[in-house]
């Protein structure tokens, strides 16, 4: 006879989640929810910006909190205001960190572990005992510099069981070497809609050529794009399409093709299907691109700028291509323009990220063997 274990009572954190189905921001943060609420051994309870969720998960913000949450949302995320400066660069941190004490301690009694997404969202953990699983993104690294910051984070992991988790694999030494005495630290990568693997691609040889790049438009995210893409783009035949917020103020060269920000579905039936591949020459701290990921699974090859992050995910010349200059820019285009090269690309990227990634239920079966781990309930 086989014994089901009891589900566990998790209380999942995150300032990012998209506002409905339409919503671009913090897509990743639903499709995860939505994974962990389909388990039948997890009771979820969400504390995040209001949207749409999964019928099974309990909203656990007040009202005030949702307004206060949307509103934040809204503003560009807490990371945007702490980049933005102003007065709300200092006073919300300060307001996050009040509300969610008050969560953590309100909902004490009915949880029995957390998943706290990102860092500094573990800052007001009470020294009850309760033990933790705590996300870990590449912005979060930039978030270690700061002042007091590792003294802080240690001082919550020695109060309880932790395991920290990076989304690649880059991020595991230096998070090792930091809290690897006081807390497990297990790389665990996100999950991929299974639309993404379906994609059919449909470019035909002789068309123009269509480049895409969907990214945040900040200065250290759009790189040197601009400048090693122009020779190879402005009076050729080659488009190439930009999509994305505008975050900060950028001049926009009349020879790129920019939309705004596009939804999933967008990307999926419009874009990706006809596009040659996707460009990021990022200079920003990532982890691992849920926007990479996803043109993986979609077959779509990847010109990259040399990061630990996109060095991580992409084995060059195999399944994407890596540049360090203008001319390694223009011999990847060109190589990659050969529909043979193209595709074959493009196929073993999908392989190889189905096979290491998977699906979002893949990703929430991993954390839910390591929540079983943290409250002693594995071998139930």
């Amino acid at each position: 006879m086989v014994v089901r274990p009891s589900p566990l009572r998790l209380l999942m954190v995150s300032t990012s989640y998209p506002a409905d189905l339409a919503d671009w921001r913090g897509v990743f943060m639903r499709h995860l929810a939505d994974a962990l609420a389909r388990r039948d051994d997890l009771r979820l309870s969400l504390w995040a910006p209001p949207g749409e969720t999964h019928p099974a998960i309990r909203a656990a913000a007040t009202a005030a909190e949702s307004a206060w949450l949307r509103a934040l949302m809204q503003a560009g995320g807490i990371a945007h205001l702490l980049r933005s400066g102003g007065a709300r660069r200092v006073t919300a941190p300060f307001a996050l960190m009040r509300k969610l004490r008050r969560v953590y301690r309100r909902t004490a009694p009915d949880t029995d572990l957390y998943h706290v997404n990102w860092l500094q969202n573990a800052l007001p953990l009470p020294a009850h005992g309760k033990p933790a699983l705590i996300t870990v993104l590449g912005t979060d690294m930039q978030l270690l510099r700061l002042p007091l910051m590792r003294g802080l984070l240690r001082r919550v992991c020695r109060h309880r069981r932790v395991i920290i988790c990076p989304n690649a694999s880059w991020m595991m030494t230096p998070l090792t070497a930091t809290f690897g005495d006081l807390a497990q630290i297990q790389m665990v990568p996100f999950g991929i809609d299974p639309h993404w693997y379906a994609l059919e691609r449909c470019f035909q040889h002789g068309d123009a050529a269509r480049w895409l790049v969907v990214s945040r438009l900040t200065r250290d995210k759009i790189g040197p794009l601009f400048e090693w893409c122009e020779p190879h783009f402005h009076n050729t035949d080659r488009q190439l399409h930009l999509f994305g917020p505008m975050q900060e103020t950028l001049s926009l060269p009349g020879w790129v093709h920019y939309h705004g920000p596009a939804t999933p579905d967008q990307l999926q039936n419009e874009w990706f299907p006809s596009a040659q591949g996707l460009i990021t020459l990022s200079r920003h701290a990532e982890g691992r691109p849920q926007v990479m990921l996803e043109a993986m699974a979609a077959g779509l090859p990847i010109i990259a700028s040399r990061l630990p992050a996109h060095e991580d995910l992409l084995l060059h010349q195999r399944t994407g291509w890596l540049c360090e200059n203008p001319a390694a820019l223009g011999s990847a285009l060109a190589t990659l323009e050969d529909a043979a090269t193209n595709q074959r690309i493009g196929a073993a990227a999908r392989v190889w990220v189905r096979e290491a990634i998977g699906t979002w239920d893949d990703c929430a079966a991993r954390y839910s063997a390591l929540y079983r781990q943290l409250t002693g309930t594995d071998s139930e």
